[in-house]
């Protein structure tokens, strides 16, 4: 039997040159394992209309704006590097590796749909970064554009210049295209830039350790090795990694003041440690290094006990000190961008930055493979959902770079960034990062074992591969009903494993009782024409903070399904504030559909009480009973916010007790 289970497995889904990312399918230290690129297609449903939308509107459009040259220079700095045209370089020192995240989401669109017209203008820009590359595999448009224009800088000469996170974004980039297209001029020219890394760097130094700042080469580099085969790409990795700890005077926002081995807080700068993460996942997954494990494990778990927002928002720090403390630099260091202390999870100065929302989606894929336990699957699940579909608009063209939980007009304090969305921005990374996310998140749908097919994400799609397909049908997360359907099935006996939701209390499968937090498994030998009903009950819930949250005291935030709703001013009477609106214990609410926002949604609906008055004095004043009128309210699911033009937001409301 186990001789069979192996080769069901590996018959199904082991082909490596088709694999999505990360491919896991040669790891040997892994429970579960990715599906190919092209085996799982969202089709119709939520899921299917973004993965549409990503492909008609999302990336033609951000391609079109990477070619500008009025706000900020993408295609352009690497014409200006190639010395095809005059000019300075635009932009943050990092817009090489956003313009590799956006090539990336296009090659996954590559695979799911090919196109001729992409495909060419792929080989294009493909070329130019192939001239803009050095002889010797270094790449990076800034520094090359002011050697050009006569300036004495040196490769790796500042940490800040961002080298290592944009060549890192180019092999991840790499690997997808080559994957999708079968061609091997973008994965040259990653190789190229690893093998001048690894002559680089073979003997990292004191002064060379900080480098390692925002990790992206280290995804980057395991993902080479497991599309090229050469260890030498993995065995870089694993030593960028150790020079981490050869690091003097470190900080908590780089995470580089205490040795890697000893983390067990996740702390500083949430885009760079979750990328980090993520990346220490990849090397262990290959190592099987069991120090590494016990990292993984004690950040990812301070990280949800903690540090996490409900919408799966994390960073909840423009700047700050990490941990809170004295002066002394053993346990006090400023970050930005941040994790805080425990519990300071601020409601309207959230900074909860989307790329650390993506960045928690890898890591959490790869915790899930490594392990096997719906928890990451469940964390996957309500960040897609809330915290990284927030930072795209319905209109497919305008983002945020930050994500808060409560928008007030005025602010009481001035934030850094816009509060609404925007089609352009200063810092270009989180627009790519999330439409890179959209076109290849049907690589999180399903996984794979020598037990069967492991169903992670819900929506209407089917996987398909020589022997088996299996179709999903639902209205997932407007309905908590799904539908499976055996069209093809491999002889012998495998299971089909569900994961049930940490949420979805009574939740059934074909009538069976299933229990929240694990993977239900339905073993069996299949027939073509078989089926499995899913039901994951889906009432209007009111969630509330551990008491450590000060700002979330006697507040509840509405959830439905993997949905965190909010309010906003368009749905409230003239003169009502969202600060004015509290919510009934007992209130009855219910969904409805609301056709208010493009595409439509699930709203929540009832009664809730306003109380008036507003604050016309100072900081305090004597306690003053106002008594409340009845108003109808409507909440929209958290990523549907602010697309209806400027107005106030809150996702945690009062308790009218």
């Amino acid at each position: 039997m186990k001789d069979f289970l192996f080769m069901f497995h590996v018959f199904m889904f082991h082909q490596p040159a088709h694999m999505s990312l990360p491919d896991t399918s040669s790891c040997p230290h892994v429970r579960l394992r990715g599906v190919p690129l092209r085996a799982f297609r969202w089709a119709g449903g939520f899921w299917g209309a973004r993965l549409e939308q990503c492909r008609d509107v999302m990336v033609p459009a951000m391609g079109r704006l990477m070619q500008e040259t009025e706000r900020a220079r993408f295609v352009g700095n690497f014409a200006v590097a190639a010395g095809l045209e005059q000019g300075r370089h635009r932009g943050p020192r990092w817009n090489d590796g956003d313009f590799y995240k956006w090539l990336e989401a296009a090659a996954a669109l590559q695979a799911l749909f090919p196109d001729a017209q992409r495909d060419a203008e792929m080989d294009r820009l493909i070329e130019l970064i192939g001239k803009a590359q050095r002889p010797d595999g270094y790449i990076h448009t800034d520094i090359q554009i002011r050697q050009r224009q006569g300036e004495q800088v040196q490769p790796f000469a500042d940490p800040m210049d961002f080298e290592m996170y944009n060549m890192g974004h180019l092999m991840s980039a790499a690997c997808v295209h080559h994957r999708a297209t079968g061609k091997g001029n973008l994965l040259e020219l990653a190789c190229r830039a690893a093998d001048f890394l690894d002559g680089e760097f073979a003997r990292p130094t004191a002064a060379r350790a900080r480098h390692g700042i925002c990790p992206a080469h280290l995804m980057g580099l395991a993902e080479l090795y497991r599309v090229t085969g050469e260890r030498r790409y993995i065995d870089l990795a694993v030593r960028l990694l150790n020079m981490r700890d050869n690091v003097v005077g470190g900080d908590d926002d780089n995470q580089d003041r205490v040795p890697l081995r000893q983390h067990r807080r996740i702390v500083g700068h949430a885009v760079r440690a979750n990328y980090l993460y993520a990346g220490v996942a990849d090397i262990h997954a290959e190592t099987g290094e069991e120090a590494l494990l016990t990292v993984l494990r004690s950040t990812w778990e301070d990280l949800v006990a903690h540090k996490l927002y409900i919408t799966g928002g994390c960073g909840a720090l423009y700047d700050g000190a990490s941990p809170d403390g004295a002066v002394d630099q053993k346990t006090i260091s400023r970050v930005h961008q941040a994790y805080g202390r425990d519990f300071q999870l601020p409601h309207s100065t959230a900074h909860n930055e989307t790329c650390a929302a993506i960045g928690s989606v890898l890591w959490s894929w790869r915790m899930l493979l490594i392990t096997g336990e719906s928890r990451y699957g469940d964390l996957i699940e309500q960040t897609l959902y809330n915290a990284v579909l927030a930072g795209v608009g319905l209109d497919g063209q305008s983002y945020f770079y930050t994500n808060t939980l409560r928008q007030l007009e005025p602010m009481p304090v001035e934030l850094r960034w816009p509060r609404h969305r925007a089609r352009s921005m200063s810092c270009w990374c989180c627009p790519p990062n999330v439409v890179r996310t959209i076109a290849q998140c049907g690589g999180l749908a399903y996984a794979t074992s020598p037990r069967g097919v492991h169903a992670v994400l819900y929506g209407s799609g089917r996987l398909e591969r020589p022997e088996l397909t299996l179709v999903q049908q639902t209205d997932y997360p407007w309905d908590g009903r799904v539908h499976f359907t055996i069209e093809k099935a491999p002889a012998g006996e495998w299971s089909l494993l569900l994961r049930i939701p940490a949420w979805a209390r009574g939740a059934a499968v074909d009538g069976t009782a299933a229990e929240p937090g694990t993977f239900h498994e339905v073993r069996r030998r299949w027939q073509a024409g078989d089926a499995v009903e899913l039901d994951l009950p889906m009432p209007v819930r009111l969630v509330e903070a551990h008491p450590y949250v000060e700002e979330a005291r006697n507040q509840a935030a509405v959830m439905r399904g993997p949905l965190v709703y909010c309010l906003e001013s368009a749905d409230l009477p003239p003169g009502v504030r969202v600060l004015d609106v509290y919510l009934r214990t007992d209130a009855r609410l219910a969904p409805a559909r609301f056709d208010g926002l493009p595409g439509g949604v699930v709203a929540i609906e009832g009664k809730a009480l306003a109380y008036g008055g507003g604050w016309a004095g100072g900081l305090y004043r004597d306690l003053t009973t106002m008594s409340p009128r009845e108003i109808d309210l409507r909440l929209v699911p958290y990523y549907a916010w602010d697309n209806r033009g400027p107005g106030e937001m809150t996702v945690w409301m009062p308790l009218a007790r």
